[in-house]
């Protein structure tokens, strides 16, 4: 299985080199196309206006290529430009911090395997539910040994798979769920601060509130030591909603 590796953590980030080490343990072959610096939260970003450079990262057991870019851009710029070899399967992460409900639209982990579905592929997002993250390699070993259990032939073209891990190592997690995504969304508010010259900077804060979140979705298991994994396809549209607007305005 030949794989395309990226993250928007950055090129040097635990949780790629884990995956990475995982998938070539397991006999893989791994492409690496991931952002130099980290990139979080920057969505579908693409760089129109601006080049794309590429640095090669060449270290004892690993070897890569960065771009100076965009998570997406990693992903387009590879599977179009760089790559001698076509992937079977894109993989994005591992992400330090869980992706779960709403964090899907603002990720560039998510995002970045969906550029790799948008694109024909099969795709997996993978994040782990800790923003200091030490030794991710038992969660590179699942991830390469769950690659070759997932039906990818049987799931809808353009589809990601997102998985979750708690903090927690894997063999302490309470086994893996397939679950949908929960669709409550941050209450978020900015601290503002000031520098050493005085002068105010606002921080963004915020929190997905343990009360709304309903029973079964992703957080809610993710939070009781589950490893989550929940498909998800980009289609947008409000079908209740047409229906809605066709008796309003066209009846």
């Amino acid at each position: 299985m030949n794989i395309l590796l990226t993250n928007d953590d950055g090129i040097q980030a635990v949780g790629l080199r884990a995956l990475y080490h995982g998938l070539i343990r397991s006999g893989m072959k791994v492409q690496v196309v991931a952002p130099v610096a980290e990139q979080s939260a920057v969505g579908h970003a693409v760089s129109l206006s601006s080049p794309l450079r590429v640095k090669k990262f060449e270290e004892e057991g690993f070897t890569g290529l960065g771009v100076y870019g965009t998570p997406v851009d990693c992903v387009k710029l590879g599977l179009t430009t760089l790559l001698d070899e076509k992937p079977d399967i894109v993989i994005s992460g591992i992400n330090s911090g869980a992706n779960v409900g709403v964090d899907i639209l603002y990720s560039g982990t998510v995002s970045a395997a969906t550029e790799g579905a948008l694109m024909g592929y099969p795709a997996m997002a993978v994040s782990y539910d800790s923003f200091k993250p030490e030794d991710l390699h038992t969660q590179g070993d699942f991830c390469a040994e769950l690659l070759r259990k997932i039906p990818w032939k049987d799931l809808e073209p353009k589809t990601v798979v997102n998985l979750n891990f708690p903090a927690r190592p894997v063999d302490e997690a309470e086994g893996l769920k397939i679950c949908r995504h929960t669709r409550v969304s941050w209450q978020d508010w900015y601290e503002e601060r000031r520098d050493p010259r005085g002068h105010p900077y606002y921080w963004l804060a915020g929190i997905m509130p343990e009360e709304q979140i309903s029973p079964g979705t992703d957080r809610d298991l993710l939070s009781k030591g589950y490893i989550t994994m929940t498909p998800l396809r980009f289609d947008f549209t409000d079908r209740e909603a047409i229906v809605t607007l066709e008796k309003g305005l066209l009846s």
